[in-house]
């Protein structure tokens, strides 16, 4: 088994839309400077200062879907939420004031 190493999640972008149901726009990042993940849907959490994160999935013409990226445990989501929910704040200043 190998050791748990940091997760590092850089060069987020957070591009805002029009919220709708609670979309509020779309992220990407590097994750641990080794991977880039793109189109990761962001909606807010009513009552809570933090975003739920929707990753990328992929709907086939039998209408199977499948994941095309999502983290594999807890503590990484939990980290790149955190990191996606500062990046936000940082240029949405006011929306959880």
């Amino acid at each position: 088994m190998c050791p748990k190493e940091d997760v590092r999640v850089s060069e987020i972008q957070f591009v805002p839309i029009k919220p709708n149901n609670g979309l509020i726009g779309f992220a990407s990042f590097v994750y641990n400077g080794q991977l880039y993940v793109g189109s990761v849907a962001v909606y807010t959490r009513p009552l809570q200062e933090t975003v739920r994160l929707v990753y990328p999935q992929k709907t086939l013409p039998n209408g199977k879907i499948i994941q095309c990226v999502h983290p594999i445990n807890k503590e990484v989501g939990k980290s790149i939420e955190l990191a996606i929910t500062q990046k936000y704040q940082e240029l949405m200043p006011n929306e959880y004031a």
